[in-house]
């Protein structure tokens, strides 16, 4: 009788283990579509312009350089899509500007790449060519040729300079 109520025991033990295991991995599958959730929701408001939404991402401490499946960050997203205000806003709580996609592109260049050359002056405050040289990636004026910009990327050097 002792050996039945052992064998017993042992299988309502592991039996309630599974139970504990299966809430586990929901629960980590739950918080994982969370996270994501809340990812997605920061780089729709990047793509939209959504400044206030942003805004409330930052003030509760999500990553300024959270990067999607693709590598962007919100600064490129932003600065792609012409948002000017949510691009100053990214720069002001510490966004990289150097920062790279899977595809070697930064926020300038996507800001190049959409004739965006306001938020192309913002961006350009800080030379991340510098890096690109040493890891082997483009340059600004190598992305510019290579998508047939590189007059007016000239123009808007020689524009800059100028008023320096």
């Amino acid at each position: 009788m002792k050996f039945l109520f052992n064998g017993l025991m042992v299988a309502v033990l592991s039996l309630s283990t599974s139970v504990v295991y299966a809430e586990q991995t929901t629960s980590t599958a739950s918080l994982a579509q969370s996270q994501q959730a809340l990812i997605d929701l920061f780089f729709a408001a990047a793509r939209t312009g959504n400044q206030d939404v942003m805004s409330e991402f930052l003030k509760y401490g999500f990553p300024v350089n959270q990067k999607n499946h693709a590598g962007f960050t919100g600064l490129m997203i932003a600065s792609y899509y012409g948002h000017q205000d949510v691009v100053t806003l990214l720069l002001i709580h510490g966004a990289d500007r150097c920062l790279r996609d899977h595809k070697g592109n930064t926020a300038l260049m996507g800001a190049i790449f959409k004739l965006e050359w306001s938020i192309a002056n913002q961006l350009r405050q800080v030379d991340c060519d510098v890096q690109a040289k040493q890891t082997g990636q483009k340059t600004v004026r190598e992305f510019a040729k290579v998508i047939g910009q590189e007059q007016q990327l000239e123009k808007w050097i020689e524009t800059e300079s100028q008023q320096k």
